[in-house]
């Protein structure tokens, strides 16, 4: 098992020599993978009646690195415990103080901590000093998280979305390929979850009524023709811009799957009430687009989809929405207020940008 401490390191800058006052001890000792050189260890701890609480074995190149966490005997000094290492053949490669508390089996402290990052993406980087032991995790440019630095101890940096990182800091002893490997299994992990938005999600509207919001398929041509044929011509203006009673049978391919994009569906019972795109655009902006039936209008149908929407483009790494609206009309510039984004005043001809807010993207970070 292994110990999680979230109390500041400082042993690793003390003289080996000062007495402790730590009831509990984590060390790190490095040793050839040789049947019998643990047990010998252990026989020696004994010996100095210390009692071995946890024990994980860490491969490294040439040999292992075994942590151990024990409570020392009384007027025992980390000096001397050292020594009789030493006198076994291993080094002793870091010591300092652990909290009895954490000795806590790692798959299950992991996991624990994988779902409270899934349930709060924020705490991203507060899971990771868990996870790594690390005495702090913070946010950084891209840029700024150089591994090789060698202030404020030893460092472990994770690349976040192209433009930030995650730099985790341990004075007291140096990160091993397998802590840094799992922890790169976790972060996949809560971004594959926060990737995985395609399923329907269920929306309330305005008057109480219940809608689902879902990907559009090639099945769906029927009824997406059937909202075109409800719509007005004021609606379907809104939407395509020219005057059009209704949507020629052969776009429906294309609106329900554009190429690159994806549609989104508001559905009523069997009804579709309203249809949404995505269409990638150039770099991290994304264009979309919105009709909804003249019969659920203002009634929170375009607020669902277009919060919807938003998820799905930062699940896809994009940061920024574009919308073409009427000049003079702000429907979309106030649909996107409602539905949390952050939209720019409309440029000439009616083209609005819209941002999407950190707490959409994938591992979106506090520092810890």
């Amino acid at each position: 098992m292994e110990i999680r401490s979230v109390q500041p390191i400082r042993d690793a800058e003390l003289p080996l020599t000062e007495e402790s006052v730590s009831i509990t001890w984590r060390m790190r000792i490095r040793m050839d993978d040789h049947p019998g050189t643990l047990a010998r260890i252990a026989i020696r701890m004994a010996d100095l009646e210390c009692n071995i609480l946890g024990l994980t074995v860490l491969p490294v190149p040439g040999g292992v690195l075994d942590e151990v966490v024990i409570r020392p005997a009384a007027g025992l000094t980390k000096e001397q415990l050292v020594r009789a290492i030493q006198g076994e053949g291993c080094e002793c490669s870091a010591i300092t103080d652990a909290d009895i508390r954490e000795l806590v089996d790692a798959s299950a402290a992991t996991l624990v901590a994988a779902s409270r990052a899934v349930e709060d993406p924020s705490r991203y980087a507060e899971v990771l000093r868990e996870v790594l032991a690390a005495d702090l995790v913070t946010v950084v440019p891209l840029a700024e998280a150089n591994p090789g630095r060698t202030e404020g101890g030893h460092r472990a940096a994770f690349g976040v979305d192209g433009e930030s990182a995650l730099v985790a800091r341990r004075r007291w002893a140096p990160f091993v390929q397998l802590e840094l490997t799992r922890a790169e299994a976790l972060l996949g992990l809560l971004d594959t979850v926060r990737a995985d938005v395609s399923g329907p999600a269920v929306a309330t509207c305005t008057d109480g009524a219940s809608i689902v919001l879902r990907p559009g398929q090639p099945g769906d041509a029927d009824a997406v023709f059937a909202l075109h044929q409800r719509c007005s011509a004021e609606t379907l203006f809104q939407r395509y811009r020219t005057g059009m009673r209704t949507v020629p049978r052969r776009w429906l391919h294309r609106l329900l799957v554009p190429p690159r994009g994806l549609s989104l569906l508001a559905v009523c019972g069997r009804e579709v009430i309203g249809l949404g795109q995505l269409i990638p655009g150039t770099g991290a902006i994304a264009e979309i687009s919105l009709l909804v039936d003249d019969a659920w209008q203002r009634k929170g149908v375009g607020t669902a989809l277009l919060a919807r929407l938003a998820v799905l483009a930062a699940a896809r790494g994009h940061r920024q929405l574009m919308a073409v609206s009427l000049p003079g009309r702000d429907g979309i510039f106030r649909t996107a207020r409602r539905a949390g984004l952050v939209p720019d005043q409309p440029e000439e001809e009616g083209l609005l940008r819209i941002t999407i807010p950190a707490a959409l993207t994938p591992r979106h970070l506090t520092g810890a």
